[in-house]
């Protein structure tokens, strides 16, 4: 099965293009995971607290309803909850991407802003450590907003963004991997996001007009002047990372991959021989005709059964797929965000996994 419109990294001359069907396939519904660590901390909870955690007013018992079922579906398994990223930080695998958390278009500041600090806040107590976003999401408002709602950030809260992409307009994503803008767009992530360091610091897509060896040269010296503690990749082929590595390290990649649309396996596996986190953007699907998010879609009947919805199937699926994938879902909806979360109790067994495969 494949998303409404495919794309494939291999015959893509603007990695623009990438970028816009991200955002393509996430502006119907607030189900889509987004794609994108200080100290070892780890929000780690006791499936007694984890489900016993609620929000205020209405929504707690709505809350309790989520864990609830969850709880029915949970068998016990050795599916490890966190990585180390770059060696040195420890991030629960399911973090939260906050592209969502902007204006229509993804742009401009989002219709309720009390609402996404609300969601950003919710979503570090429910144990969420690893937090993506860009310059591009707004562009800006994403990371002021989310200095604004956090900082003075939590003690181990892992703040990844990226740079390399401009937006002259709303669904507009343009490509820029001159070394001179991404030393300037590091220094005002820094600034934006009230940080003396961002941990880890991802080039949001490879410029055709700019060999990536230039691109990464300017995190690299980045990285030397202590501004950036490890650098990621996104929208990137092995030999792509490949040659970025001969820079410098590459700790983590984020590319599109969801269980129907697998044709980042190759990186998958490459993450997984080299240790490297994998952040799947388009996780359930897009908002295509193979959406997890509607109604028919070919993980309904097994969700059904675990008494689950498909798309925390498809997060706990990921989850389960390989130890260094980090899903990371986003929405601007507490609902949303509580059942996304919830997902992390979900384990599948092998009789699960045949099901799933059919």
């Amino acid at each position: 099965m494949r998303n409404e419109h495919p794309i494939s990294k291999h015959h893509i001359s603007n990695r623009a293009r990438i970028e816009q069907a991200r955002y393509d396939q996430t502006s119907d519904d607030d189900w889509s995971i987004e794609l994108s660590e200080a100290g070892r901390i780890v929000h780690g909870m006791t499936r007694r607290k984890f489900l016993g955690t609620t929000i205020a007013g209405s929504a707690t018992v709505l809350a309790g309803t989520v864990f609830q079922k969850l709880a029915s579906a949970v068998t016990s398994s050795a599916t490890p909850t966190t990585f180390q990223m770059g060696g040195d930080l420890s991030v629960n695998r399911l973090g939260f991407g906050a592209m969502r958390l902007t204006g229509q278009g993804i742009w401009g500041w989002p219709p309720d802003r009390e609402n996404a600090k609300t969601v950003l806040r919710r979503a570090v107590d429910l144990g969420v450590n690893l937090i993506d976003t860009a310059d591009a999401y707004g562009p800006e408002t994403d990371e002021l907003l989310i200095a604004e709602a956090l900082h003075p950030y939590p003690k181990g809260l892992v703040i990844a963004t990226k740079g390399g992409i401009t937006r002259p307009g709303p669904g507009q994503w343009v490509p820029n991997g001159r070394p001179e803008y991404l030393s300037q767009c590091v220094d005002k992530s820094l600034k934006r996001l009230k940080l003396e360091r961002i941990d880890v610091y991802q080039l949001h897509t490879v410029d055709r007009k700019v060999p990536i060896e230039e691109s990464v040269g300017a995190l690299k010296a980045a990285q030397e002047a202590g501004k950036i503690r490890h650098v990621g990749l996104s929208n990137v082929t092995t030999q792509e990372i490949d040659r970025a590595k001969k820079i410098l390290p590459i700790v983590s990649v984020q590319n599109r991959y969801n269980i129907t649309d697998r044709e980042s396996e190759n990186v998958l596996n490459y993450c997984e021989k080299e240790k490297m986190g994998f952040l799947p953007w388009a996780p359930v699907g897009g908002s295509g005709r193979s959406s997890l998010t509607k109604g028919g879609n070919p993980l309904e009947d097994e969700a059904k059964r675990h008494n689950v919805s498909a798309v925390q199937l498809a997060l706990a699926w990921l989850l389960q797929k390989s130890p260094v994938i980090l899903p990371i879902p986003g929405t601007s909806s507490l609902q949303h965000l509580e059942e996304n979360m919830a997902a992390a109790k979900l384990q599948l067994t092998p009789d699960d996994w045949k099901r799933i495969a059919a």
